[in-house]
């Protein structure tokens, strides 16, 4: 496995379990579609916004936390989806979550 012989790539695969059971959760944003890509992650907004395009524009303005409105990959259920990139470090990552859970509350 890929994983087996990249320990970062393992790691990094830990980190975004951690954060998307544990950090997003407890920022406010509690359901995600399942991860089938090594660094992306699917979070549904539909408890904040029914427009992923103005809650993605918001939270870059506001939180400083960059993430692709739904609706760029599904025109018809991506109004209710963001997606995350976690192809940063740890720290930076963590930091997001920080920024997000500030901002949503």
């Amino acid at each position: 496995m890929l994983s087996r012989r990249n320990p970062q790539l393992n790691k990094h695969g830990e980190l975004i379990h951690l954060l998307s059971i544990e950090g997003l959760p407890k920022a406010g944003l509690t359901k995600f579609l399942p991860a089938d890509g090594a660094f992306y992650l699917y979070a549904d907004v539909s408890d904040f916004t029914s427009d992923s395009f103005a809650f993605a524009s918001e939270m870059l303005e506001k939180a400083h936390v960059a993430a692709t409105p739904g609706v760029d990959f599904d025109p018809i259920h991506g109004r209710a989806f963001i997606r995350f990139s976690y192809a940063r470090s740890a720290a930076e990552m963590q930091e997001a979550v920080a920024r997000i859970a500030h901002w949503l509350k």
